[in-house]
């Protein structure tokens, strides 16, 4: 990620300073001009000396000499810190200033500016604010205890600086969470210290009893006005410790979001998974404000969870038979058994298994889900009880779960019951999941299947086809699903947003071919299909539609 993080103190006698920073360096990109040995000139890489981490701005000079114990956090003699992904060949590098002077010029702006004017109210917390000239900058501001400064706190912020605008904003909840961790060991790390120093000498009741000159107030407090970072918390390595934080967190920005090429716009299942990642990201922040007095570990404990949850749905992970494709679930099931599971699927109807292997019904899911678009889909990969269809269209359940009586007589469930054969040899050639289950599908639907809808019966054909590679099914399918969604947009444009009739709408049916044989399947999918559009093209519809604007089409 090309940004800075920075942690910036306002000093009581010299006002904002920027005590420590950490930056990203890329590896150079291959110059055969610069192969021979002879340095670039303008380019920084001929003098390493020290990894140049001793600020190189003209007003260096004069920024040590108005230093004082609070605004130093390492001495101009100190080599700085190196970190280096053996991955990328990335170095993390951290002193009191950038390497850079033009680099120095943007922090200290940032620096300013978090701690005078760009305050969220209460003055604790984050806020975003830049410009294009100057770059974008997230700020969390936060309080110290300090038994010595005015009002026994002293005021810090850490400023991570980039020039994406987008990329900064996209990562604020991820930022936020992680910089929360950081700043409350800080935090109570001081405490422990405020609370001894109080407990040995009360500075209140000192002060009170104590005559107020404002000439000679930080005389007063025998030069304390000006104490440390490393002073507050009495940590022996804080500042090798935020080097470790902060080039984590370089590195994890910016390998959390990627950029991918796309052909065209957005499909609708990109848009929907990321309103569903923005969707968690704002759910934890949400929890971290209602737990706002959580420790350190419980938020670690969180993330390791969310972790879990995401492992969790890596059928690859779990041992035993799996279904690798739509191609192979369609031989071990049968070509009658898998159309009528796949009609129930496509239908929307709640596709229920039993099996006492959790993992063959998590891979049988991940097959099956390949069939819908990605906003339709609610998955319980496994669970002890039944779950209702609202809930979820996916449902795996261990053998021994009641499937309930009105479920069971419903037309719009079907169940796939998986039990071990008692004789557990395999042919020659047999399918692994053949030689050990035997699958009992059931369901009380009366509705002949083999009619529709179209996208079934096209994809059977390029199933049935063994010419035809198990990548080039996938694409097949792939375009399908694309065509029948762009079919659902129009069909929701023209029927919710437009509110025409009954009878447009079959005119609208058999333009995109939707009648014929199978057209009461191909209807019910397309409006089922419609609860899987993404919130952003509804609203984007919908504000169309308020606003006036009509395409030359409509």
């Amino acid at each position: 990620m090309n940004a800075l993080v920075a942690l910036c103190h306002f000093c009581e006698l010299h006002g904002p300073r920027t005590l420590f920073c950490t930056e990203a360096l890329h590896p150079p990109s291959p110059d055969p001009s610069s192969q021979v040995g002879t340095p670039v000139p303008g380019d920084r890489d001929g003098d390493r000396e020290g990894e140049g981490l001793t600020m190189r701005a003209n007003s260096s000079a004069t920024q040590r000499g108005e230093m004082c114990e609070g605004c130093r956090s390492l001495p101009a003699s100190h080599p700085g810190f190196v970190s280096i992904d053996d991955e990328t060949g990335i170095r993390f590098l951290s002193h009191q200033h950038p390497r850079q002077s033009q680099l120095f010029s943007v922090v200290r702006q940032a620096c300013v500016r978090s701690l005078s004017c760009e305050v969220c109210p209460g003055r604790e917390g984050p806020i975003f604010f830049g410009d294009e000239q100057h770059g974008f900058v997230f700020s969390h501001t936060f309080f110290i205890k300090d038994s010595l400064a005015r009002g026994f706190q002293r005021w810090y912020s850490i400023v991570l600086v980039a020039m994406d605008r987008i990329y900064l904003i996209n990562s604020w909840p991820f930022l936020l969470r992680h910089l929360k961790l950081t700043i409350h060991s800080l935090q109570s790390t001081a405490l422990k210290v405020f609370d001894s120093e109080q407990g040995g000498c009360p500075q209140r009741a000192l002060r009170m009893n104590s005559v107020f000159s404002p000439a000679v107030f930080p005389h007063q407090r025998s030069g304390n006005a000006a104490r440390s970072l490393t002073s507050l918390t009495q940590h022996p390595n804080l500042w090798a410790s935020l080097h470790c934080s902060f080039s984590w967190l370089l590195k994890a920005s910016g390998s959390r979001l990627t950029e991918k090429l796309l052909e065209g716009a957005p499909t609708e299942d990109t848009l929907v998974l990321i309103e569903r990642q923005t969707e968690q990201e704002e759910e934890m922040s949400c929890w971290e404000g209602a737990e706002g007095g959580g420790s350190e570990s419980q938020l670690l404990q969180t993330d390791s969870k969310l972790g879990l949850l995401c492992e969790a749905s890596k059928s690859d992970d779990v041992p035993g038979p799996k279904f690798k494709s739509l191609r192979h679930l369609r031989q071990v099931l049968g070509a009658n058994d898998f159309r009528q599971l796949s009609w129930h699927v496509l239908m929307g109807n709640q596709v229920i298994w039993r099996s006492a292997d959790p993992g063959l019904i998590q891979s049988a899911f991940t097959v099956l889900k390949s069939l819908l678009p990605v906003g339709c889909v609610r998955s319980v990969p496994y669970s002890a009880q039944y779950e209702e269809a609202y809930k979820c269209n996916f449902l795996g359940l261990s053998p021994d779960v009641p499937i309930p009586a009105h479920v069971s007589s419903s037309e719009f469930s079907v169940l796939v019951d998986v039990t071990l054969k008692a004789c557990q040899g395999s042919a020659a050639g047999e399918d692994e999941i053949c030689a050990l289950y035997q699958f009992t599908i059931s369901s009380a639907n009366t509705q002949p299947t083999d009619r529709g809808p179209t996208l079934l019966n096209k994809l059977e054909v390029a199933l049935s086809n063994e010419n035809l590679s198990v990548d080039v099914v996938s694409h097949c399918l792939l375009c399908l699903k694309e065509e029948w969604m762009n079919k659902v947009k129009v069909l929701f444009k023209f029927s919710k947003v437009d509110g025409r009739g009954r009878e447009d709408t079959q005119k609208v049916l058999a333009l995109l071919g939707a009648t014929g044989p199978g057209e009461e399947d191909n209807v019910r999918l397309l409006k089922y299909w419609m609860t899987g559009l993404s919130k952003t093209y509804k609203s984007h519809l919908m504000t169309a539609v308020r606003g006036g604007e009509r395409s030359p089409s409509q």
